[in-house]
Formats: C-alpha cells, sequence, structure tokens
C-alpha cells in the first residue's frame, strides 16, 4: 500500500510538472494585471475566478501538448531529458489526452462564463505555441522565438479582454512589452545551452547565427524595452512612482545586458534571473501605481 501511495504520488508529481507551473503562475499574474487595468481596480471575484482559471487551463494544455510534440528532441537534451515523456514516467499517449483535455476545458470554462472575445484570444494564444511556435518554426527557423513570443505576450490582453470585451491600446501596451521581455529572455537560455541545442537539431539563434550575434540582438531588445516599458506613465494608465521604476528597472536591464555583451563567457544565468524579477517587478507596481 506504501509503495502504490508513492507511485501515485510521484505520477501526479509528473502530470503537474508537465504543465509547467511556472510558466502558468506568470500567465496568470500577467492576465490579472490586464483585467486590473480594464477595470481600473480589483474586478468582480467570480470574473477573476472563471479568468484565470480557463486562461491557466489553458497554459497548462499548451505546455503539455508542447512536449508531447518535443519528446523526442527533449531526450537529446541534457536540460530536459529528465522531463515526464523523454523519461518515460507518462506515456504520450496519456500526455496527448491530457494537454488536449485541459485545453478543451479551458475553453468552454471561458466561453460559458467569460465572453467570447477572451475565448478567441487564449484559442490564438495556444494555436501560436503548439502549431506555430513547436509545429511550424521550432525546427526549422530561428525566428521561432520571435513570432512564438505572440502567446506569451497575449496573458495581459486576455485579462483586458474579459472584463471590456474589448481590446484597446491600453491593453496592446501591455502586449508590446511582454512581446520584447521574452525573446531576450530566452536568448541568454539558449546560449548557455547552444550545445544541448546543436545535438537536437534545433536551429536556436545562438546555433543558427552564432553566440556574438545573439548576444547583439540581446541587446538592441533590451534597449527597446527601456523606452517602451515607460508608455504606461506616458499614456496615462501608471503614474510616477512606475515611471521612475520602470526607467531604473530597464536601466539596470540594460546594463546587465551590456555586462553580458561584452564578457566572453557564455552563461548569463544571473541575466536570465534578472529578467525574471525585472518583469514581475514592472507588472506588480505597473498596478500598484496604477491612474484610477
Amino acid at each position: 500500500m506504501v509503495d502504490r501511495a508513492v507511485a501515485y504520488r510521484n505520477l501526479i508529481k509528473d502530470y503537474i510538472i508537465l504543465t509547467k507551473p511556472g510558466i502558468v503562475l506568470l500567465v496568470l499574474i500577467t492576465t490579472l494585471t490586464g483585467m486590473y487595468f480594464a477595470q481600473r481596480g480589483f474586478p468582480e471575484p467570480w470574473l477573476v475566478f472563471w479568468t484565470l482559471l480557463g486562461t491557466g487551463l489553458a497554459s497548462a494544455g499548451s505546455a503539455v501538448l508542447n512536449q508531447f510534440f518535443d519528446r523526442d528532441i527533449d531526450a537529446l537534451m541534457g536540460r530536459t531529458r529528465e522531463r515526464p515523456l523523454p523519461s518515460g514516467s507518462i506515456g504520450p499517449r496519456n500526455a496527448l489526452f491530457f494537454g488536449v483535455f485541459l485545453l478543451l476545458l479551458s475553453l468552454l470554462i471561458l466561453l460559458l462564463k467569460v465572453n467570447l472575445l477572451a475565448t478567441s484570444l487564449v484559442l490564438l494564444a495556444s494555436l501560436f505555441y503548439v502549431v506555430v511556435y513547436t509545429l511550424a518554426l521550432k525546427r526549422v527557423s530561428p525566428i521561432a522565438t520571435e513570432i512564438g513570443g505572440v502567446s506569451g505576450a497575449l496573458p495581459p490582453v486576455i485579462g483586458y479582454a474579459s472584463v471590456k470585451g474589448e481590446v484597446n491600446p491600453e491593453a496592446l501596451i501591455l502586449f508590446i512589452i511582454m512581446f520584447l521581455w521574452q525573446p531576450p529572455h530566452f536568448w541568454v537560455l539558449a546560449i548557455k545551452y547552444v550545445e544541448d541545442y546543436k545535438r537536437a537539431g534545433v536551429p536556436t539563434l545562438p546555433v543558427s547565427k552564432g553566440i556574438d550575434h545573439t548576444k547583439i540582438k540581446t541587446l538592441i531588445y533590451t534597449a527597446s524595452l527601456l523606452p517602451l516599458s515607460l508608455l504606461p506613465s506616458l499614456y496615462g494608465l501608471a503614474g510616477s512612482l512606475y515611471f521612475f521604476s520602470a526607467l531604473v528597472l530597464s536601466g539596470v536591464y540594460l546594463l546587465l545586458t551590456l555586462r553580458f555583451v561584452f564578457s566572453r563567457k557564455p552563461n548569463g544565468m544571473f541575466l536570465f534571473f534578472y529578467s525574471v524579477l525585472y518583469i514581475a517587478l514592472l507588472f506588480s507596481i505597473m498596478v500598484f501605481d496604477m491612474v484610477r
């Protein structure tokens, strides 16, 4: 009985890992940010619950399907070979059914409890991640990272649409910030694991264009984030506290990226972790200093 309980617990743990809970959490935070800005305060609690549940399930389902389709290349990379699918702890068929079930459940919840626009945007985000990024582009072109970033930039727009039932420039500002943040965040990781990606035959930017080219492009994106991160204040979404906080946070991000660019060491994990802290603080302060 004890062995069986341990086995079930490990299986549940593997299914949770398959959903990439860290990414789901970031999706929920940015979705809630979009809802806050649409409402200019905390929206109706049940709307928050159903929107976050539906969006979170879609993110989880998309992550599962991504790993289902990538299970062959995940098995070739040291960073991913211990994931549930390549390690064999979860079978491919079970993962496929699980991912499809989560995605369909999310769409049903959003359609019945939120609105058609939010449902359509969630479907669009999932299609970009699973079909455009994973199936169409990831194995053939380094541009997959940038185009695939559409899916990760849509959650705040989804949150906004769930409250307002429309998409306007306010939502697009949040989209732009998230869209520009994602590629440099990923490229730092891609540089560290460039040999893994070479072994798996995945043409990430460091593999196809080289590390120096990737560093320069990372710098271009990070530099672009500095002025664009100020847009919420300039457009009247957030106040002066956010403006100066964004200026400092983006300035530090740019300086750390410059140090990374001129360093001969390929490992830029400090910059990677700062980028996570950066986006979390940026959106948190944006909400705190929101203009009502």
